[in-house]
């Protein structure tokens, strides 16, 4: 897997409220961050691979859904996230 468990374990420590936090919706935005990042690059390389891009598909529109969420819970978490993982220009 491209991602070992304690990549993960800091990604949620960094991004959630704990290490064991995978629930949060911070955690959940950072993770699904890190595939989009890691099947984008595949992507690059193997550019007829449908599966692969219907699954990067579905990820960002996950992701989108979380953020949508976060907007309307606690627009200042949202603003936190998009600045730390770098998703708005």
């Amino acid at each position: 897997m491209y991602l070992a468990k304690e990549e993960k374990e800091k990604l949620f420590a960094k991004h959630g409220k704990g290490k064991n936090d995978t629930g949060s919706a911070e955690g959940q935005i950072a993770l699904f961050t890190q595939r989009i990042n890691h099947l984008t690059e595949h992507l690059k390389n193997n550019r007829k691979d449908f599966n692969t891009e219907r699954s990067l598909v579905k990820l960002v529109g996950k992701r989108r859904a979380l953020l949508d969420y976060l907007t309307k819970k606690d627009i200042l978490r949202y603003r936190a996230i998009v600045k730390e993982l770098g998703l708005r220009k």
